[in-house]
């Protein structure tokens, strides 16, 4: 099941942006499933979207009223592999790095982007999911239809500006 996109501008309000360029830049280098997780809608979980591929999990989104918080898990191969390049990130990113808990699964991030969302964190996390699996996808196709992703509402060349123009 997925979403209308009407329904997710609606709900992340001046977050929009930044849900736009981040969404944009996976779905142009990932060929991925995009999972919406449904049920009740007064349940936390409810807006939750999920991009995965083979049964693990790229990245998880959870949409809020206004913002939307992004979550990456890195595994211990993950976690060596930044390591060693770590001082090329930005500092919001390390910092929510030294500040994760690491579990038996891996170290759980999370970032909560909104309206004020630094392009700089927005890389750095398109850096981080290169780490976590590289890009599998070779050309932005010509329509979504070609690449079964939803439908921004945006045209070829509005998608290309906003991905690669900025």
């Amino acid at each position: 099941m997925t979403k209308p996109y009407e329904e997710v501008k609606a709900l992340l309000g001046d977050a929009t942006p930044a849900w736009e360029k981040l969404t944009g830049k996976i779905r142009s280098q990932y060929v991925m499933d995009e999972q919406w997780d449904a049920g009740n809608p007064n349940h936390k979980h409810y807006n939750n979207l999920r991009i995965r591929r083979g049964g693990k999990t790229l990245i998880s989104f959870a949409l809020r009223e206004g913002y939307f918080i992004v979550c990456i898990v890195l595994g211990k191969d993950e976690r060596e592999k930044f390591d060693l390049v770590r001082d090329t990130f930005g500092e919001a990113l390390c910092k929510e790095y030294d500040a994760a808990e690491t579990y038996h699964d891996g170290k759980w991030l999370g970032f909560n982007m909104s309206d004020g969302c630094d392009d700089l964190l927005i890389d750095d996390i398109i850096r981080l999911l290169h780490i976590k699996r590289k890009p599998n996808r070779k050309v932005l196709p010509e329509s979504w239809e070609q690449c079964g992703r939803l439908y921004l509402g945006l045209s070829h060349e509005e998608i290309t500006e906003r991905i690669v123009g900025t």
